[in-house]
């Protein structure tokens, strides 16, 4: 496969060989994950029984993150590619860069919820039609962007095919409907290049709208109800104010007041390591128990994605898992006495190892030879 460093040396464009197509489609899954952990940390930080909104809001669009990231995997999968996604370099030190970005764009930090953590969360779903062309780009400069160079580089690479296709990989690793549990938008398998654009319209009409509009097109696509795209729900909290039915993507929200409170939060530092807890210390067996937890659903994910589609299954109650952990150590105040007076909680750190994927890895085989059969009340 090609590395992130070969093709950042080539000028921001669509793939030109099914390779390239595959380094893209594994970049996107990195893009698709590395929001997860910043979206959790922005809901997982309000104090409970507040902002519900505002949670409400941001756990939708982490439930359609993971459908991006099966979506995402079944393309890859699709055009005889590999998804890797349980390993330690899959999952980005914070601040993280996106990959095959710009310089232009920042870093993104763990932030708690906070005016700053929603102005992030725009800055990653913004719009590319709000992004002014740069000749001078040397990566994409959104995320819609991006899957549009996916796009371009499916049609192009089938076309020229030469009475063949791409779409070469084994049906069998397809994610489909009756292994995913999720709300937003429906997972489907693809298989050849129609499928293969719907996925892509679906990843970027829910992140930044349909046709430069506020709305996704889950209506369209799935018969369900239309709602606004991530880019304008993460708008409506940070404005206080939902959209109303003719609002336009550059004017600002009109409809309803939604009541935010932004003292509301744990405060936390978002480069925080582990080893910046004490030894043999509560928050840092937490720390690190939510680090092989994590890994845990990283290594049903990357199995689920390579042959064993029903391991999708198990994956919900360990984000329910995960999501209580997360909470826990938010409700501690930062153990270093000076970060504490100054307000700051412990939090995640999303620092995997090897060890961690090894024995997640055991860990979920036995599951899956255990209960061949999962249910979604036998996952549970």
């Amino acid at each position: 496969m090609i590395t992130a460093y070969e093709l950042s040396r080539k000028n921001p464009g669509p793939p030109e060989t099914v390779e390239e197509l595959r380094s893209y489609l594994q970049a996107a899954l990195e893009v698709e994950h590395l929001t997860i952990p910043v979206y959790m940390t922005g809901m997982y930080t309000i104090r409970p029984g507040t902002n519900r909104p505002a949670q409400n809001t941001i756990r939708s669009v982490v439930l359609e993150e993971m459908l991006h990231l099966t979506l995402a995997a079944n393309l890859l999968n699709a055009v005889g590619g590999t998804p890797d996604v349980a390993n330690p370099g899959f999952v980005a030190g914070y601040p993280a860069v996106l990959p095959f970005s710009d310089p232009s764009l920042p870093p993104v930090p763990l932030q708690h919820f906070s005016p700053e953590a929603l102005d992030t969360f725009m800055l990653i779903e913004r719009p590319r039609s709000f992004v002014p062309p740069d000749p001078q780009a040397t990566g994409w400069t959104s995320i819609g962007q991006f899957y549009g160079f996916i796009r371009q580089g499916l049609i192009d690479l089938e076309g020229s095919a030469e009475g063949s296709t791409i779409f070469t990989g084994p049906p069998e690793r397809q994610v489909g409907p009756e292994d995913f549990y999720n709300s937003g938008g429906e997972v489907f398998a693809v298989t050849d290049l129609k499928s293969a654009l719907l996925a892509v319209e679906v990843i970027s009409d829910q992140g930044e709208g349909v046709a430069d509009t506020i709305w996704d097109s889950d209506d369209l696509h799935f018969g369900e109800e239309r709602q606004v795209a991530h880019y304008f729900r993460f708008k409506e909290i940070r404005t206080g104010r939902r959209y109303g039915r003719h609002d336009l993507p550059r004017t600002e929200p009109s409809g309803p007041v939604v009541d935010v409170t932004w003292d509301d939060t744990y405060p936390i530092l978002g480069d925080t390591k582990v080893s910046d807890y004490p030894p043999r210390s509560q928050v840092r067996r937490q720390a690190q128990l939510f680090n092989e937890r994590y890994a845990y659903l990283l290594t049903l994910l990357d199995m689920a994605f390579t042959g064993i589609p029903r391991a999708m299954h198990y994956a919900v109650p360990v984000m329910l898992e995960l999501r209580d952990l997360a909470q826990r150590m938010y409700r501690n105040p930062h153990p270093d006495d000076d970060r504490a007076r100054d307000g700051y909680h412990a939090s995640p750190t999303f620092e995997l190892v090897d060890d961690h994927f090894d024995s997640a890895r055991v860990q979920a085989t036995e599951v899956l030879r255990t209960d061949p059969t999962p249910t979604e009340e036998s996952a549970r």
